[in-house]
């Protein structure tokens, strides 16, 4: 059981970190016009980087419940 806990915290890990590079990749590509933008709503690259950051802290807490998890189960 604890080696299938560190494969799932290691692979939640990953995924936050991936997670974090595709954000930071998109706020990269973003344009200066696509900031000024602002009054035709949300651009799509606005739009990918909250995905992005959703997507981030999800695997982050999913990380932080497995550890939790797997301290608590190796009292």
């Amino acid at each position: 059981m604890n080696t299938f806990l560190v494969i799932l915290i290691v692979l939640a890990a990953l995924a936050t970190l991936v997670a974090l590079v595709r954000g930071i990749i998109t706020f990269l590509r973003t344009t200066e016009a696509e900031l000024k933008s602002s009054s035709s709503g949300p651009s799509a690259s606005s739009q990918r980087q909250n995905k992005m950051m959703m997507a981030r802290i999800f695997f982050q807490a999913l990380a932080i419940l497995l550890v939790a998890l797997f301290l608590l189960l190796n009292r």
